[in-house]
């Protein structure tokens, strides 16, 4: 088969193939060759050149520059671990370049750590109100476990058919519901909860 002429426009002159290397329309980063056949008066595709890419290079994406005309090496972040300075939250680097405004390297250690411009600082009123919101919402979860578990036995009670085991556990399980209301939450995370009976 032929091979193509380009004019000096990138317009084929003489119809054949010709050698193309594709690019990212939005990255510019290098994708794939591709033989194209072009007949005359037509152009390469969008987003491919005919001059071949730099050779790979580890940590660096191989890009078409901004004005078309070359290739370059663009630092490629994409796989590594940055977080949002606002959110905390981590965000996956999609796209070769430099890193966005706004992240960091360095990951928050507490999930209340707010971004001072160079480093996370925990917010401990925040923590502390966390914390105790935390201890909370367990206390509602072991008292709702420890009502469950004596609700028959208060119907037992009520009845009067409870046996002297059932009602020594549920005088065991009321003290252990006492006790957890008794918690003061205000020590979170530093809370000694009750041991739950036998």
């Amino acid at each position: 088969m032929a091979e193509a002429m380009l004019n000096h426009n990138g317009t084929a002159t003489q119809a054949g193939d010709i050698t193309v290397y594709n690019y990212d329309g939005m990255t510019r980063e290098y994708l794939s060759t591709t033989v194209e056949y072009l007949v005359v008066g037509v152009g390469i595709p969008a987003n491919a050149s005919t001059d071949k890419p730099l050779k790979a290079k580890k940590g660096f994406a191989v890009c078409r520059t901004s004005d078309l005309t070359t290739w370059e090496y663009v630092v490629d972040h994409r796989g590594e671990a940055v977080y949002d300075t606002s959110t905390g939250q981590p965000v996956e680097v999609t796209a070769p370049g430099e890193y966005a405004d706004g992240v960091t390297l360095l990951a928050p250690s507490t999930p209340y750590d707010v971004w001072n411009g160079s480093a996370w600082v925990t917010d401990e009123a925040a923590q502390a109100a966390g914390q105790k919101h935390a201890a909370e919402q367990e206390r509602a979860a072991l008292l709702a476990e420890a009502q469950s578990t004596i609700s028959l036995w208060q119907t037992e009670l009520q009845l009067g058919i409870i046996s002297d085991d059932n009602k020594a556990s549920l005088i065991a399980w009321i003290t252990y519901i006492q006790a957890l209301q008794a918690v003061d939450i205000s020590t979170a995370p530093d809370i000694d909860w009750p041991v739950k009976p036998e």
